[in-house]
């Protein structure tokens, strides 16, 4: 017996609504309506529709689902009781479990907002997917045995607003115009701009948004925690053709405006200097044996990285040269 289509739509509807339900903190209609929405548009239903559902699911006489209804307030909220086993629809694999923890805490930051409010169900179900005593162990050991590790000192992420946030990934990932309010590190004052939203390069602990500013061609960075508030305009634009996030990403050294790029040339032991010719500053970068050392000579972004990367060696580099360069692509 075929199923018929309208019943079909129901089915897949709760199927999506439940995935999307979590133990952890109880969801409302309106919220599940639009994590529906920011997926599939195909799953677009009246707020009504998914009540109703959502009512249906969480009746006490419905002894197949552990769904609680909180009603002591409105809206009311939906949960998965803590005994329940919640739902694992289509079953996700070990493997598939850790890949999606893995960029869960890898990814957060460099994810449009709204994706990882809608993905919240899925990466709830990995996480219990891989703590789940059934589970062959070896995806969730692997947690413990990978790090990634920073180079220099470790630093805490300044402060980035999440409205802030929200909106700056909304109109990124929309192609929209972004209005801002932005304090630049040597001034006292914020200002407002209208900029066009390009790309996000995490730097370290910060991160900062890569734009051009209404009525000007050239590229610019924007550092998200001296933005002090932000709006996704209504207007979209066409994303410029020339611009290039990883050419931005080696022109600029992200702070409030491009560096100059500089011919640097200097001297360096031999235990660091080795590190330095197995990782290159640049494609053009050339070197000399020294009796104790090497001299080395990269084409580079002149930055205050640069500066503390140098610094960073003590009397191990010496004889420092900065040479001007014209930089052409």
């Amino acid at each position: 017996m075929s199923i018929r289509p309208d019943s079909l739509e129901t089915l897949q509807l709760t199927l999506e609504l439940l995935k999307r339900i979590r133990k952890d903190r109880a969801v409302t209609a309106a919220e599940l309506r639009q994590k529906l929405i920011d997926t599939d548009t195909r799953f677009t239903r009246e707020l009504r529709t998914i009540q109703h559902l959502l009512e249906t699911l969480s009746d006490p006489d419905f002894k197949t689902l552990d769904i609680e209804r909180d009603e002591r307030s409105k809206p009311y909220r939906y949960r998965w009781k803590e005994s329940a086993k919640a739902l694992s629809i289509g079953g996700l694999s070990p493997q598939e479990s850790l890949l999606l923890t893995l960029a869960e805490q890898q990814l957060g930051h460099l994810l449009p907002a709204r994706l990882m409010k809608s993905m919240e169900g899925f990466f709830s179900q990995a996480r219990g997917r891989l703590d789940d005593s059934a589970t062959k162990q070896l995806e969730r050991q692997w947690l413990d045995k990978i790090r990634v590790v920073s180079t220099g000192q470790p630093l805490l992420p300044p402060k980035v607003m999440p409205e802030v946030f929200q909106q700056v990934s909304d109109a990124l990932y929309d192609n929209r115009w972004l209005d801002v309010t932005y304090q630049n590190a040597n001034v006292t004052k914020a200002s407002g701009y209208r900029v066009m939203p390009l790309g996000l390069v995490q730097q370290g602990p910060r991160m900062y948004l890569a734009c051009r500013f209404e009525g000007y061609d050239d590229n610019r960075s924007l550092a998200l925690h001296r933005i002090k508030s932000a709006k996704a305009s209504t207007f979209q634009f066409d994303r410029p053709k020339d611009f290039e996030l990883q050419q931005l990403n080696d022109d600029m050294g992200f702070g409030d405006g491009p560096p100059k790029m500089i011919r640097l040339r200097f001297r360096i032991d031999k235990p660091n200097g080795l590190h330095i010719l197995e990782c290159p500053l640049s494609t053009d970068q050339t070197y000399k044996e020294l009796p104790d050392g090497y001299e080395i000579m990269a084409t580079v972004a002149d930055t205050d990285v640069l500066g503390r990367w140098l610094n960073s060696f003590g009397d191990g580099v010496s004889e420092v040269t900065r040479l001007a360069v014209t930089y052409c692509r």
